[in-house]
């Protein structure tokens, strides 16, 4: 936990939570629902929790996206499902994952279940306060099966320190593109397959470099100066920051058990060959080779 236990448990359960967006059980729940392609599965799932909510809304809690590339996927989405169905959905899609992944008696053994126990009573200390994503995965039902429990449980905890993070972003004057410039030009995410995937064009991306440049965060061949490496620094200090409740609530203790149990199923998930190149979420530990 020398990097900050906000930190430490976020590098630990991301690559959990992001079996939502890579693993094949949740495009084959996608396609199961009638949604057409990854995108608009991506967006249904992830959104549920918020009801059936419309491309503005989500644009704005997501941050980083293309009002295009939401605006294809939603409200279209909600007619083909509903946001229950979806949530359903997306935790059968997990449970099987997790199954897949992790092996049977890993995933229904004892360990796992006392991390989603201690998981979720972190994520229901969480203060959801001016987090729209958080309070709603927050709100939702305690599942039965400890898999499911422990990725809904990390999920809000995830969404909980996102929220954080663009409320930080905003305070900062930093926009979505320039949020993504700021990684990529650090190294921590694959400039390219940031843009194409959030479906930026080239033109609003050098728009956005062109304005760090102007704001003398970027020099001219696209790294960061003092200044933008100050800004970046200060940015992931305040996240971690306002991520630090739940754990606090939990105790250090209890997280440290909690960091332990993560880390052997952090390790399966990242081994697993699923995720794509490109580092999309921005992890910065050392990724073991895929397999």
């Amino acid at each position: 936990m020398a990097d900050g236990i906000a930190r430490a448990m976020w590098e630990r359960y991301e690559p959990v939570h992001d079996l939502v967006y890579f693993a094949p059980e949740a495009r084959r729940a996608a396609d199961g629902l009638g949604l057409r392609g990854y995108w608009m599965g991506y967006f249904a799932l992830r959104a549920a929790p918020l009801g059936a909510a419309g491309p503005a809304v989500v644009t704005s809690c997501f941050y980083v996206f293309h009002p295009r590339r939401v605006g294809r996927a939603l409200p279209d989405a909600w007619t083909y499902t509903t946001p229950a169905d979806a949530l359903a959905a997306r935790w059968e899609a997990v449970d099987a994952a997790a199954t897949r992944v992790l092996g049977a008696d890993v995933a229904r053994s004892a360990e796992l279940a006392e991390a989603a126990d201690l998981a979720w009573e972190a994520a229901a200390a969480a203060d959801t306060t001016g987090r729209v994503l958080a309070a709603a995965n927050q709100a939702l039902e305690r599942p039965e099966r400890p898999a499911v429990r422990l990725w809904q449980a990390l999920t809000t905890l995830r969404e909980h320190r996102g929220d954080g993070h663009i409320a930080v972003l905003v305070g900062r004057g930093v926009g979505p593109v320039e949020a993504m410039v700021l990684k990529a030009a650090v190294g921590d995410s694959d400039k390219a397959f940031l843009r194409d995937t959030r479906q930026w064009e080239p033109a609003e991306w050098q728009d956005a470099e062109r304005r760090m440049r102007e704001r003398g965060l970027l020099t001219p061949d696209g790294a960061l100066t003092p200044a933008g490496v100050t800004l970046r620094e200060e940015v992931e200090a305040s996240t971690d920051a306002a991520a630090e409740s739940p754990w606090t609530a939990l105790g250090a203790d209890r997280s440290a058990r909690l960091a332990a149990l993560l880390e052997p199923l952090t390790r399966a998930v990242e081994t697993s060959g699923m995720f794509p190149p490109g580092n999309l979420v921005g992890l910065t530990r050392q990724r073991p080779a895929a397999r």
